[in-house]
């Protein structure tokens, strides 16, 4: 199937990881505790000292795996679980969902950390500014602070919010003067998405709110369209496979509903769709010579003979073997009147027939299967002389007891031999028939071509009709509730109380009158969900006969108007959003088509329960949150919409806020929608610049309150969660 597209996007091959490098020898930093900075993300985790340049990045996750070359058990990080195909099944993450809950790995993480920052004392002899998801829950700040302050005897600890963090370094003034920016601060994290306002360069947390739908989800919902859509995909698509489609090929809609509506054409769904192309091998075909192929065909040829001879031996006696029984049983009825019922009945019985209707039985079908084979025989024969007989009109008396073996042989070759003889004439006769009526169809073709053509097509008109009428009716029987239905048990419900038969000899067991009237028959075809398939196979015959005339002689007439096109035709819209490629073409089988998908999985974060989460969509939690300042606020912080993390970068998100926000505020007032300049790193620098100013040693907890107060303890600053723990 060639679709007309030429840039066919390939599914990029994985590369291998490249190994971490120490950015700074530790030595500068072993006495001069200088603050050590975390961004401990869902999918990334950002470590590195606050005079560092850039963090080092890793995956953040674990894998204890037990390497089995040399039986040792291996601690994996980040992209190293790549490298051991085995490790892939342990992976862990510190994160379920939007909480910290896995401190085991969340501890191996750390260490990996430190050890990579060359950090080589007992403790980590540096103060610590770590992020954490916004309202986290008090169990895990603990449990988090447990490990900063008994594992790693940190001298204090602070937190902050990532998307503020991320702010302040998009809008820290140049002179470092004290931050007081205003703002609408929109976090896209891994697991959830932030709307956060920003007052004078403070975070308002009791305003801020937060919807359960992030990059993770979107990706997962978008590997669930795709296994939809593709239910017999050949290739296993993977998490990480549709995350990059994700990120490469999907996009927000500024108004999705006229984007479907556009998408209803399918040439605009065709041209906007990206075609993504997955690995596939081609299978080897072996080529030969041209005379291995004459020799393999002439072996071809040789075995064919020579099964049809021993076909044609067998049917051959099972044709004598068949005409051998017959007469047997012909000549064990004629006797039937020469023995007394009682011998007569043993005598079936041993013959293996219950009674007399048995044997007529066995008979008939014994005919009609030697009728059936010598007609065949006939039509594959070509004509032969009709052969002598010499024995069969010789008297019994005068032949001896080979000659009757041979006399009896005689007559049944030439009760066979005369079989074959009717059937062929029979078969001429047909013949003959068919070509008179062809040639007649003809003349009147020849005579008046429209008219003909015009009678044909409305003969396939009402045969189409006919078949059409007769599926809607075996549907329709289906329904137990239907009219169909209940015609056909009322019908039923008169049979059962047909009146032909006195209700004395009904309840004694009768004679059945059903079928002495002709008209029981229509009231049987019409309650019998299977009595009409003979008419079908019938009229498609018929109907496959015209088309084929049609077709040969009607240049108006195309394949795409026969009952098979016609009855297998798809919907433009929808071969066009799931293309159909031939069965042997392996290129195009191991093709993801992406169209609506593009659009559908950015529009979960505007509506959320399209995806099957019971929660408010991006546009009506700004709004909430909007609603909660007065006009004079609520124009300081739209003029400042600032969009954070990884999935902010798809493209139509400024617009699509641009045109959610629009009908919600006055007309007067602007609107400025900015985005990070380094959605991954501007956190971690921004917490690396917070960490160097003189108000860094007023935020964190020092392990003396740590031991006073506990690990919920969190002090209150604009850049934390402060309203869920204890406030000095």
């Amino acid at each position: 199937m060639d679709l007309g597209h030429e840039n066919v996007i390939r599914l990029p091959t994985p590369t291998p990881p490249s190994l971490p490098s120490q950015l700074e020898p530790y030595d500068r930093h072993r006495e001069a505790h200088t603050p050590l900075i975390i961004d401990n993300g869902s999918t990334s985790l950002r470590w590195g000292f606050a005079t560092s340049s850039a963090p080092q990045v890793g995956l953040n996750v674990i894998a204890k795996y037990k390497e089995r070359r040399n039986n040792k058990p291996l601690l994996l990080f980040g992209d190293g679980i790549e490298v051991e195909s085995g490790a892939k099944g342990q992976a862990r993450t510190p994160w379920e969902g939007d909480v910290l809950l896995n401190f085991d790995a969340l501890e191996n993480a750390l260490d990996y950390a430190f050890v990579n920052l060359g950090i080589d004392t007992p403790s980590v002899d540096h103060p610590i500014l770590m992020t954490e998801r916004l309202c986290t829950p008090l169990h895990s700040r603990a449990l988090t602070s447990e490990l900063m302050f008994e594992l790693y005897s940190a001298p204090s600890l602070a937190f902050c919010v990532d998307g503020i963090m991320s702010f302040y370094q998009n809008n820290l003034p140049a002179n470092q003067m004290p931050f007081t920016s205003d703002g609408l601060a929109i976090s896209f994290n891994t697991a959830s998405t932030s709307v956060i306002p920003i007052l004078n360069g403070k975070g308002i947390m009791s305003h801020a709110k937060r919807i359960p739908w992030g990059g993770s989800q979107s990706t997962e919902y978008l590997l669930k369209l795709i296994q939809l859509k593709y239910s017999n995909f050949p290739t296993r698509v993977t998490s990480s496979q549709s995350a990059w489609m994700l990120q490469n090929f999907c996009e927000f809609a500024t108004d999705y509903q006229a984007c479907l509506r556009t998408l209803k054409d399918p040439l605009k769904l065709r041209e906007s769709e990206r075609i993504v192309q997955f690995p596939f091998l081609v299978p080897v075909v072996e080529e030969k010579t041209e005379e291995e192929l004459t020799r393999l065909a002439e072996k071809r040829k040789e075995q064919g003979r020579k099964l049809q001879e021993l076909a044609a031996k067998t049917r051959m006696e099972k044709l004598l073997q068949k005409e051998n029984d017959l007469q047997y049983l012909l000549n064990l009825r004629e006797g039937r009147g020469e023995e007394r019922k009682r011998e007569w009945m043993i005598k079936l019985e041993s013959e293996g027939f219950d009674d007399d209707a048995a044997l007529d039985e066995t008979i008939k079908k014994l005919e009609s299967d030697l009728k059936k084979a010598r007609k065949k025989e006939a039509d594959g024969e070509e004509p032969a002389e009709e052969p002598s007989f010499p024995l069969v009109d010789v008297p019994d008396a005068d032949l001896d007891e080979e000659s009757l073996k041979e006399k009896k042989k005689q007559k049944l070759m030439k009760a066979g031999f005369e079989a074959r003889a009717r059937a062929k004439r029979e078969k001429e006769r047909e013949r003959i028939e068919k070509e008179k009526e062809e040639k007649k169809d003809e003349e009147e073709r020849e005579a008046d071509p429209g008219g003909w053509a015009r009678k044909l097509r409305q003969d396939q008109e009402v045969l189409i009709g006919r078949i059409k009428d007769r599926a809607r009716r075996k549907a329709a029987l289906g329904d137990r509730k239907s009219a169909a239905a209940q015609a056909r048990m009322k019908s039923i419900a008169n049979l059962a109380s047909d009146d032909r038969m006195p209700k004395k000899k009904r309840k004694g067991g009768g004679e059945d009158m059903f079928g002495a009237d002709d008209a029981d028959w229509a009231i049987y075809r019409k309650i019998s969900t299977t009595a009409g398939s003979s008419d079908e196979e019938e009229d498609l015959s018929q109907l496959a006969a015209i088309e084929s005339k049609l077709l040969a002689h009607d240049p108006t007439f195309t394949v795409h108007h026969t009952h098979a096109s016609i009855a297998t035709q798809r919907s433009a819209l929808i071969s066009a959003f799931r293309p159909v490629y031939e069965e042997g073409d392996i290129e195009g089988n191991t093709r993801i088509h992406l169209n609506i998908e593009r659009w559908r999985v950015c529009e979960a974060w505007f509506s959320p329960s399209m995806a099957g989460v019971d929660s408010a969509g991006l546009g009506e939690v700004i709004q909430n949150v909007l609603a909660r300042f007065p006009d004079s606020d609520k124009g300081r912080l739209v003029k400042n919409v600032f969009l954070t993390g990884s999935p902010s970068q798809l493209p139509g998100l400024v617009p699509r806020l641009h045109a959610t926000l629009r009908p919600i505020l006055p007309p007067e007032m602007p609107i400025e929608i900015v985005r990070a300049a380094d959605v991954a790193l501007d956190a971690w620098k921004g917490m690396a610049k917070f960490s160097l100013t003189d108000e860094f040693g007023k935020v964190g907890v020092t392990r003396q309150e740590y031991e006073e107060y506990g690990g919920e303890r969190v002090k209150r600053w604009w850049g934390g969660n402060w309203n869920g723990g204890f406030v000095p």
